[in-house]
């Protein structure tokens, strides 16, 4: 089980877009961000396209690092999402929908996921779609979670 990097003390929730380091709140990305360092990493490997007729789509795990993939949620999961009355009641608010267009939009998604992150609305959205996600893998059966 990992631990919040800054604070040392709970599981992390989180992990810096720029260093990767795992945190586990608000206050602990606040302390981080005045010492953090970009990691540089090799570019990924884009597969070769060698005749547009005949290439299989890309998969996500063809552009994602291996550190990347330990972080991705199965789709059962993620569906749950939309069926959330909590997360509906949260999208109601035209000021966080604006919020989430411009880091969708955002050139810089990194920096745009950084000034959000800044918004106690936003950071309510993402506890609230990490608990979604959460609460369910806890609530599997031994057999769901290996299938996981």
């Amino acid at each position: 089980m990992q631990i919040c990097s800054v604070c040392s003390d709970q599981t992390p929730k989180y992990r810096c877009p720029v260093c990767k380091i795992r945190y586990c709140s608000l206050g602990c990305y606040k302390r981080h961000k005045d010492t953090c360092l970009p990691v540089e990493q090799p570019t990924p490997s884009v597969p070769e396209v060698k005749d547009a007729v005949s290439t299989e789509p890309w998969t996500v795990e063809d552009l994602l690092y291996e550190d990347d993939i330990i972080d991705k949620v199965p789709l059962q999961r993620l569906q749950l999402l939309g069926q959330s009355k909590e997360l509906r009641d949260l999208l109601c608010n035209p000021h966080l929908r604006q919020l989430l267009r411009s880091v969708d939009s955002a050139d810089h998604k990194d920096d745009a996921m950084k000034a959000a992150m800044q918004e106690p609305l936003f950071v309510e959205f993402s506890d609230q779609c990490l608990k979604i996600v959460e609460n369910e893998a806890k609530s599997l059966t031994s057999t769901e979670a290996e299938y996981l």
